[in-house]
């Protein structure tokens, strides 16, 4: 019996260690994408990835507070707060957020909003849709004398960063009676918790108009609106309207990776674009899974770009990439050396 025991403990020993799936909590507005990627991923080399679509204000606690492999925030930190955290951050994706509502007879894109009059619904002076700051951006469409629910986000988001982020610059009565936050004090409305809570009730409430990133727009279809650019144009949620507004950053010149892409000029820019960023820490405890972990987001890089256009996100282009990938050479080691070489 022991001679059995120790040729089986042998054997046990001799074969290949099973792959541990990575951790990562954070942002919504990637979910839809990561989820894919993961699938993909695992079903190529074994390693799984466990996310949790929690917001980015969580995803940033949990991991300053280490308790996952990395965290997700659309809201992206200053290099101050990075340096304060031990944290490095890089840009995974880009995406825009999107006004949706749910109105009877009205089509999507037939809808136009100007940036003063998203603002002033938001702000809760516009209550009804057949009012006249409505009715004069769009006239001959039969608008419904219904009031208004303002949907907003429960939890610490970064896309309601975004979205905020957009206000604060383009309404002055944003800027002052509300600001710029992952969490801010909402003037009206109901609060749903992630990109899902919010189309959730969206569709749910008659007259309702909510902000959600545009994956789930598309996958709950919701009716998103035309929203007036800072060159006055009216455009489209479109791939090609996040590509355009992010077409002038310049990743390079951005202390830490900080980069905001709201309200970006050009006629055909979607204004309320934005990057989704991936936070991990400068001092890596496991080599090993530190670069099990790099390694599966080269592999999104390399090989995800496909299943990023389907789902309407814009991927980073070659020259962000090698960016980011220059940031894990320097930035990220363990017990002194790098991880990323």
């Amino acid at each position: 019996m022991k001679k059995l025991l120790a040729a089986a403990l042998l054997i046990l020993a001799t074969l290949p260690a099973a792959a541990a799936d990575l951790t990562g909590a954070g942002a919504t507005f990637p979910y839809p994408l990561y989820a894919q990627w993961a699938d993909s991923y695992k079903k190529l080399t074994g390693v799984g990835l466990n996310y949790q679509s929690i917001g980015s204000g969580g995803g940033i606690a949990q991991i300053k507070a280490q308790t996952v492999d990395f965290g997700a925030s659309d809201a992206p930190l200053t290099k101050a707060e990075l340096d304060a955290a031990g944290l490095v951050q890089f840009p995974m994706i880009v995406g825009g957020v999107v006004p949706v509502v749910n109105l009877e007879g009205i089509a999507p894109g037939a809808l136009k909003l100007t940036a003063a009059v998203l603002a002033d619904i938001y702000l809760g002076g516009v209550k009804k849709w057949n009012d006249p700051a409505v009715a004069a951006l769009n006239p001959g469409l039969a608008l419904p004398a219904r009031d208004i629910t303002v949907v907003h986000r429960a939890d610490g988001s970064g896309t309601t960063w975004i979205f905020t982020n957009y206000l604060d610059k383009v309404s002055p009565a944003w800027h002052g009676k509300v600001g710029c936050g992952k969490e801010v004090a909402w003037p009206a409305g109901v609060g749903g918790k992630g990109n899902e809570g919010v189309a959730a009730y969206v569709q749910r409430i008659k007259g309702a108009v909510g902000y959600v990133e545009y994956a789930y727009a598309l996958q709950n279809k919701l009716t998103h609106i035309l929203l007036e650019n800072r060159a006055g144009k009216f455009v489209a949620p479109t791939q090609a309207s996040f590509q355009a507004a992010a077409a002038g950053a310049d990743w390079s010149a951005a202390p830490g990776l900080y980069l905001v892409l709201t309200d970006q000029p050009g006629d055909a820019s979607w204004p309320i674009t934005g990057a989704s960023f991936v936070l991990i820490h400068r001092e890596q405890r496991d080599a090993a899974r530190a670069k099990s972990l790099l390694d599966f987001f080269a592999w999104c890089f390399a090989e995800g770009d496909a299943a990023a256009s389907a789902l309407d996100y814009v991927p980073l282009p070659d020259d962000v990439v090698a960016l980011v990938k220059g940031v894990w050479k320097t930035g990220v080691k363990s017990g002194g050396a790098a991880v990323w070489k």
